[in-house]
Parts: structure tokens; C-alpha cells; sequence
């Protein structure tokens, strides 16, 4: 079962929302504890909550316990403006926790599910010829980061009025039912080094070919990169992880030594692109 969550303060959270609650059938339910609205189908459950989504901790005690993966409807701010459909996982990679969650922790990903999100947002944005937005993977960033199952998030970007076209919410929305009634695909399960916060190089690899990220490190958070990160990016996973990926271009020489040490004592292949 599915959990989706969002803000009821948030236009974009709550647009995508209406348009699901519409193309699914939804039934109001009472099966969320404090929460501003609930509704439920077939194998899901949605549920908005007057809380900021950053601070969505409490899920794994407000939705139903038959829930296995949450997926988290959102804006996404951009000073740059970019115009943007994305999905990430969560987690803090070092000791600031500025935006929810707990310092150096990490959310648990699922590959698989933003893999497949981050397609079907791919041919909803193809078919909608809507070429001055982006679809994209996000760097692993904010919180929650505490839930006890896996956490995606999917987002419009970057301004009020991307948030509220109706348009944007029908191409999450119809991303999200795609996802429903997708049967099973395998993909290799990977973790992704360097990059921008939007890392194209992983984005354009996950949609050419059968690579799905779970945690992905930016370039401009490397300086925390250890073991003991690169143990965090593979065990905070809904599956194992096979591979790590490497945007070459910006990884310090120390940086893939460290990576290619670690892999090599795990027997997990390295891959740059």
C-alpha cells in the first residue's frame, strides 16, 4: 500500500491531490490520525496534513500501519526559477538539519518507485510539450528523515505560479496512477556520487537505461563523503543496492579513491559517467 502525503497549506501539494483524489475515485476515510483530510482506494491512502512536508516525522504514526511506501506531493523552491517536475529522497549528509530531519541521517530510499515516477513524469512531460520545464532527480536534501519505510519525494518547481497551473498538477497526478498500474520492472539498484542539486548526468542514465538511484550525494556536499556515509546511502534502501555511480567531472582524485577502496572490499561495481 501506497501512503501520499502532502500539506494542505501547499498549492502544489494540494492541486496534485484533488486531481488524484479525481482520477482514482478516492472515498473519504478515517484511517489518518490527525489529519486535515483523508482519503482511500484500492491500495492507497491519501492524506493532507497542515504541517509543513519537511516536517512529515510523525507519518509512520498517522497513517494506516499497512502502508509501505510513502510518497510525498510537494513544491520546490528555486532561487534560479527553474521550472521543474523532480523527485528525491531525503536526508542530511552533515551536522545541519536546517530543514527537517536529524543531522547526518538519511531518509530510506526507494530506488524502484522515484525510478519509475521519474519515467512516467518523463512521458507526461514529453506529451504535454512542455519543454521549458525540467524533469529531474534532486541530491538527496531536508527532511523527514526518521520514518521507518521507504520516503519519496515527487515536486513542482519553482514559483507560485507553477504551483498552482493545473496543468502541473495533472502531470504529477497522472505520474503518480501510472505508478499504480505499472507491473514490476527491474532496474539495478545504484547510489549516486558529484553532480549538481539537479544531477543531469544520473537523471539522463535512469532514463536511458534500466538504472534506478536510490541516495545521491551532490558535488557541493562531498566533503562529507566516508565510509561511513557511503554505509548509509547503501543500508537506508527498500533493496539492495548493486552499484555506485559516479558523475566523474567535479569528484576530487581523493573522492574516487575512497569510492573505489570501498566498493572494491564489497564487491559492488563503480561507474562514471
Amino acid at each position: 500500500m501506497f501512503g501520499i502525503a502532502y500539506s494542505t497549506n501547499d498549492p502544489a501539494g494540494a492541486g496534485i491531490a484533488k486531481v488524484l483524489r479525481d482520477k482514482l475515485g478516492l472515498s473519504e476515510s478515517y484511517v489518518c490520525e490527525n489529519s486535515e483530510t483523508c482519503f482511500q482506494g484500492g491500495n492507497i491512502v491519501l492524506a493532507g496534513f497542515r504541517e509543513d512536508v519537511i516536517y512529515f516525522d510523525f507519518l509512520d504514526e498517522r497513517m494506516p500501519s499497512e502502508v509501505e511506501t510513502y510518497i510525498v506531493l510537494s513544491r520546490h523552491s528555486s532561487e534560479a526559477g527553474v521550472k521543474s517536475y523532480t523527485v528525491h529522497h531525503t536526508g542530511n549528509f552533515g551536522g545541519d538539519a536546517q530543514y527537517g530531519g536529524s543531522p547526518g541521517e538519511l531518509g530510506i530510499s526507494s530506488p524502484r518507485v522515484s525510478w519509475l515516477i521519474l519515467r512516467a513524469l518523463y512521458d507526461s512531460w514529453r506529451a504535454g510539450n512542455r519543454a521549458e520545464y525540467e524533469v529531474s532527480y534532486e541530491a538527496t536534501h531536508h527532511g523527514p528523515t526518521s520514518l521507518s519505510k521507504p520516503l519519496v519525494f515527487v515536486e513542482i518547481g519553482s514559483s507560485i505560479d507553477e504551483w498552482r497551473d493545473p496543468f502541473n498538477h495533472h502531470v504529477i497526478a497522472s505520474s503518480i496512477v501510472k505508478l499504480l498500474g505499472t507491473k514490476p520492472d527491474d532496474c539495478k539498484p545504484v547510489i549516486g556520487i558529484g553532480g549538481g542539486h539537479y544531477p543531469r548526468k544520473h537523471t539522463e542514465l535512469a532514463l536511458k537505461e534500466n538504472v534506478c538511484y536510490g541516495h545521491i550525494i551532490p558535488k557541493y556536499a562531498l566533503q562529507y563523503l566516508s565510509p561511513e556515509t557511503l554505509d548509509k546511502m547503501m543500508s537506508r534502501s527498500d533493496v539492495d543496492i548493486k552499484g555506485i555511480v559516479v558523475e566523474k567531472k567535479g569528484t576530487r582524485a581523493e573522492h574516487r579513491s575512497l569510492i573505489e577502496e570501498y566498493a572494491s572490499k564489497r564487491g559492488l561495481e563503480v561507474r562514471y559517467v
